[in-house]
């Protein structure tokens, strides 16, 4: 059995192996992989694993933003800690879901579970679209958003923003006016507060509001090359793998 692991903390990817490598002494891990960048490349360059041990919170951001840039059609058992409104789509749409720290009786019973279907079914298969359906936050879009800099709290209306991006790990707002504000949220916890409809999240460190968008290019590989308002210093370059949807969002 080919097992590939997705895991950010050192401690736990080492743990996790050996209770493989314990539980089912055959199984080839093939790697551990600590990004969701390093994961696409991955899974693009390598035949699919029979089975992926995979935690959600990865070094550059969410896990869910694989399934929306390769496709995945092995199972899967989840490695992490996750909102409890969500656990029953993880159970569904999963071989399993398992809380960490990991518990090895919890995780023999997880691997059992993916043996027993796999001898019950060649290619047991499950609904990731309806996985990361189901875990979307189901409040409705923030109209504003509260900036904490030193020993002052700013409330700035959303409209105001003109985009967000990273520097230096931390995430940015910039408004029209150009005044930068450091967020409390990562970009992907903004994706689930800001109103789709206005905000696109153009590759792992940029969301733009579609009023920011002052000029567009096309660019090598199918990508889509922006000029904002205000201008922004850095190259601003819609993804390979986000350019179709990025297309199809300027339609409305």
């Amino acid at each position: 059995m080919d097992i590939l692991i997705i895991e950010d903390e050192a401690a736990a990817a080492k743990r996790l192996q050996k209770l493989i490598q314990k539980l089912l002494p055959a199984a080839n891990i093939l790697g551990v992989l600590d990004s969701v960048e390093e994961a696409v490349d991955w899974i693009k360059a390598n035949p699919t694993p029979d089975l992926m041990m995979l935690d959600i919170h990865l070094a550059d951001g969410s896990s869910f933003e694989i399934f929306q840039e390769v496709e995945i059609d092995c199972p899967i058992i989840f490695t992490t800690a996750y909102d409890q409104y969500a656990i029953q789509a993880f159970k569904v749409n999963s071989i399993d879901y398992l809380l960490k720290p990991l518990k090895e009786e919890d995780l023999a019973h997880a691997l059992n579970k993916y043996q027993k279907l796999r001898q019950e079914s060649a290619s047991p298969s499950f609904d990731y679209t309806a996985l990361l359906e189901a875990v979307k936050p189901t409040s409705s879009f923030q109209k504003r958003i509260v900036i904490r800099y030193g020993q002052h709290i700013k409330a700035i209306d959303i409209a105001e923003a003109a985009y967000f991006f990273i520097e230096s790990k931390v995430s940015i707002l910039r408004t029209y006016g150009g005044k930068d504000y450091p967020v409390d949220h990562n970009l992907d916890q903004l994706e689930g507060i800001l109103d789709p409809a206005k905000f696109f999240r153009i590759n792992r460190k940029c969301i733009v509001n579609i009023e920011a968008i002052d000029q567009m290019y096309t660019y090598s590989k199918s990508r889509v090359r922006l000029l904002l308002k205000p201008a922004f210093d850095q190259e601003t370059i819609v993804s390979s793998e986000r350019a179709s949807r990025f297309k199809q969002w300027l339609k409305g």
